[in-house]
């Protein structure tokens, strides 16, 4: 099995976005295609192959068919989908991650045999307004029982990566952080 501290989202690769890879330390690539849009498989096959090339653990976003297909090393399941994979149907060493915005949500992905957890958001991003945001405190109040390996998801930059030291979780994960030109090395927590 193996490790990340990153999670990192795309629908396609660039020259940015894969300088900006290079230059992190335990980052799992989860391709999830754009809105309203179906899969691309020129594009999986062009990511899963620098995946393999760079060592990098890669993930479909809620297409476990797709993930086979593909030969994932797992499957991102966002907190609308509410299918079940049978455990007969999981490969070795296939991870299962699962985002959630709530305690409700969170019981149904510990029954989808999610291992890791992506809690949002956690903090300020135009997808959510002020009001929805967790912050820290609700944050951590929030995850307070889980079982389960934590991920911050939502709002994740630089500046405020340092502030996840105050919380339980074991990794991050960002959409829109690796297309900034200006990356420099990430700080580990």
């Amino acid at each position: 099995m193996y490790k990340n501290n990153f999670y990192f989202f795309l629908n396609t690769l660039n020259e940015i976005i894969i300088k900006n890879i290079i230059k992190f330390k335990n980052i799992c690539i989860i391709y999830r295609p754009k809105k309203g849009l179906g899969a691309d498989f020129k594009e999986i096959e062009k990511i899963r192959n620098f995946c393999k090339k760079n060592q990098l653990p890669f993930c479909i976003a809620d297409n476990y068919q797709l993930a086979l297909k593909y030969n994932a090393n797992g499957i991102f399941i966002s907190s609308s989908n509410r299918n079940f994979i049978r455990p007969i149907q999981i490969k070795n060493n296939f991870k299962i991650i699962g985002a959630v915005h709530n305690s409700f949500e969170y019981t149904i992905k510990i029954q989808q045999n999610c291992k890791e957890i992506m809690l949002s958001p956690m903090f300020y991003n135009k997808k959510y307004s002020t009001n929805k945001i967790l912050g820290l405190n609700k944050f951590n109040l929030i995850s307070m029982n889980w079982k389960t390996k934590l991920c911050a998801l939502g709002g994740i930059n630089l500046n405020n990566l340092k502030k996840l030291k105050m919380s339980k979780v074991t990794s991050a994960a960002f959409i829109s952080l690796m297309e900034n030109p200006k990356i420099k090395k990430p700080v580990y927590f």
